[in-house]
């Protein structure tokens, strides 16, 4: 008896394809920048209608797209399809998953940071560009001595120093890198801190701005050995410091994230 065509492997395989299809070509026009975030993609017949596919096809396509982040589908009368952009909260969290997976301490992941800031300064202190660097760098330290003495408000200027200080190095992966290590760091830090067993006094956190100020000082310079050799001490006693006890507590950040 002759094989239906119509219920074979590669009719499976097509079915299960044209969801994938879908989903590339939206993936494609949200990364691309042809979709902004916030644009709606219209309601799910809308689109069924655009694709022409069957609703399971097309849901299967959204729900690809939505567990990678990259829309939200919204019910109701002014419901629909929205597009958001590649975040690195999303990144972080798949990141978290995968480091608790295999029982990856804090104290590992803060170590990455750790290698990564200092080559950043080292690439920054050696570049043409370092007095303007610096002088950004300066800005943004002003605004954590502004914020200096509240803590939550402090963090996010500190935060902002780190990522700007990554980003000045002008190398995009690294960024992109240090970004989603960062964000799983400083929500880790941030439980530390909330906890009876961490957080940082505001003397802390004066001495962690005058050293920012000593490194901005070492790259105007372009002193670029020493700047790296500041930095990288500066890292380790800030990891010893904020996780304190917790740092080889394995990578447990699903509530946070």
């Amino acid at each position: 008896m002759a094989a239906d065509p119509s219920s074979g492997p590669e009719a499976v395989t097509k079915r299960r394809e044209k969801p994938q299809q879908i989903a590339d070509e939206l993936r494609h026009l949200i990364v691309t920048g042809e979709l902004d975030e916030g644009d709606p993609l219209g309601n799910e017949p809308d689109l069924i209608e655009r694709f022409g596919v069957s609703r399971p096809s097309m849901r299967e396509a959204l729900r690809i797209l939505e567990t990678e982040g990259l829309i939200s589908v919204r019910r109701g009368v002014l419901g629909g399809v929205f597009v958001h952009r590649p975040d690195r909260r999303q990144t972080a969290r798949t990141v978290a998953l995968v480091l608790q997976a295999r029982n990856v301490s804090l104290a590992d992941v803060f170590e990455a940071r750790t290698i990564i800031e200092p080559a950043a300064v080292r690439l920054i202190a050696s570049s043409r560009g370092r007095k303007a660097s610096a002088r950004h760098l300066r800005e943004l330290i002003t605004e954590e001595e502004r914020a200096v003495d509240d803590p939550d408000a402090f963090g996010v200027a500190n935060e902002r120093f780190h990522d700007e200080l990554v980003a000045r190095a002008g190398n995009q992966t690294l960024s992109i890198v240090y970004e989603m290590l960062n964000e799983v760091v400083t929500r880790a830090v941030t439980n530390v801190s909330r906890s009876d067993e961490g957080g940082t006094s505001i003397a802390t956190r004066r001495r962690g701005v005058r050293s920012q100020v000593r490194l901005a000082d070492l790259i105007e310079a372009g002193d670029s050995e020493a700047a790296e050799e500041h930095w990288h001490t500066h890292m380790t006693v800030v990891g010893k410091v904020l996780l304190g006890q917790k740092a080889q507590t394995v990578v447990d950040l699903m509530d946070h994230l």
